[in-house]
């Protein structure tokens, strides 16, 4: 026990002291902050060039639809110069596109728009200017193209637009609530869903990026001859040990800082987003569902009993190998395990009640992700969840069983990767 603690003093401060550490620490919250603000102000700032009817129509439909369409560019954009309306003949129409081009390549206009008999018939429309890669003023313009084209339509029928548009303008915004054991949760719906793919996407990266390390750590002691020394005065076992607990530690550290600078970031959101001109209902709408203390419990050991089961097997691999060329192979099967929980993480998102999704939640290896993403977005009863985890517990004592006696016999063994046959030879002989 004494020579385990001393391993896993030595793998925690060596790794919380490391600046990698300390950057992705603080950093990390910070990214994430940006990635999740910067598309709520980006979404809030979008809009069309301010010179977007600054255009040549060029109508080669027979009708009125140009007038139509200058007229709607126009009030959109009433400072920038008002459309040219140019009625031309379907021969004349290619000699008029060149005449506009020029005048783009001049800077006299920002672009052209053609409507001919395919726009009439709702097919198509052709837009060429120096925005014509602006999706928001390409959509800006298909839209006015549409709706002038519905009115003429309308009007041709004897209908009036106008009227037509105040019985047809009706928008709802779905309002979800998740009920659970504790009865309603105001905007727990989309909230949950955030929720839950956020949890299993960090359960995914803290377990990939520190199992990995324990790996790598493992196969770097076994290559510069470290392990030797380090078993002269620790079994392996102790060294395992240690090295999974200290590891394991430190990702509970960055998880515990992330968490603490999340709910900080979310309490200052409305007065950081008002800065940007978001208004206060869009900043409002961001929420964070309520997790009780025997959920988060819950979480956690999921998180560590997962990280366990997975650096257990790292752990073996990385003493299976003498070369970096061998680990990427090697760390295959074990990677493959752990990335068929994320390929099933849609499927459960969008049904976590389906029998696919119950079992999922029972087998070791998906368990630690699958079943929080699951308890984040549907109630799972409590002998579900226990069972779980005892099952993911039983996964670990295997895990550790097999990883232990590869760990004791590979740490020392140099060459070639072993066979299947070989590692089978190892087992038995520890």
């Amino acid at each position: 026990m004494g020579k385990m603690l001393v391993v896993f003093k030595r793998e925690y401060l060596e790794r919380v002291r490391s600046k990698w550490f300390l950057v992705a620490t603080f950093l990390g919250p910070v990214f994430m902050g940006l990635i999740t603000v910067l598309p709520i102000v980006l979404a809030a700032r979008t809009k069309s060039s301010s010179n977007l009817s600054n255009v040549v129509v060029l109508d080669a439909t027979g009708t009125d639809l140009g007038q139509r369409v200058a007229h709607a560019l126009q009030a959109t954009t009433p400072g920038s110069p008002a459309p040219q309306v140019r009625v031309v003949m379907a021969d004349k129409l290619s000699a008029e596109e060149d005449r506009a081009t020029q005048q783009v390549v001049n800077r006299e206009v920002q672009g052209f728009l053609v409507l001919n008999d395919s726009t009439l018939l709702g097919r198509s429309l052709t837009y060429a200017g120096r925005n014509a890669t602006s999706l928001v003023d390409v959509e800006s313009i298909t839209a006015m193209v549409r709706q002038s084209l519905l009115d003429m339509r309308l009007e041709k029928e004897g209908i009036d637009p106008a009227r037509v548009a105040m019985l047809t303008a009706v928008k709802l915004n779905a309002t979800t609530e998740k009920i659970t054991d504790k009865g309603r949760e105001a905007g727990g719906g989309m909230s949950s869903f955030f929720f839950a793919y956020g949890i299993a996407f960090v359960l995914y990266f803290m377990i990939a990026i520190y199992g990995q390390n324990m790996m790598r750590g493992v196969m770097e002691e076994k290559t510069t001859r470290v392990a030797e020394v380090v078993i002269s005065s620790a079994k392996p076992d102790a060294l395992l040990a240690g090295k999974i607990l200290g590891v394991g530690l430190v990702a509970i550290t960055q998880v515990v800082i992330w968490i603490a600078a999340g709910i900080a970031m979310y309490r200052v959101r409305a007065p950081l987003l008002a800065r940007f001109g978001v208004s206060a209902a869009a900043a409002s709408g961001i929420s964070i569902p309520a997790v009780s203390v025997s959920a988060g419990l819950a979480l956690l050991a999921f998180f560590l009993l997962g990280f366990i089961f997975y650096a257990s097997l790292f752990a073996a691999v990385g003493a299976m190998v003498s070369s970096q060329e061998d680990v990427q192979q090697a760390a295959m099967p074990v990677t493959l395990l752990l990335v068929s929980s994320i390929v099933f993480m849609q499927p459960v998102l969008i049904n976590p009640a389906s029998t696919m999704a119950k079992v999922m939640s029972w087998l070791p290896f998906s368990a630690p992700i699958i079943m929080p993403l699951r308890m984040a977005l549907i109630s799972v009863s409590w002998l579900e969840i226990g069972g779980t985890l005892a099952g993911v517990a039983l996964g670990c004592l295997a895990a550790i069983w097999l990883s232990a006696r590869i760990y004791r016999v590979g740490l020392l063994m140099y060459g070639k990767r072993p066979s299947l046959a070989e590692l089978v030879k190892w087992i038995r002989m520890a």
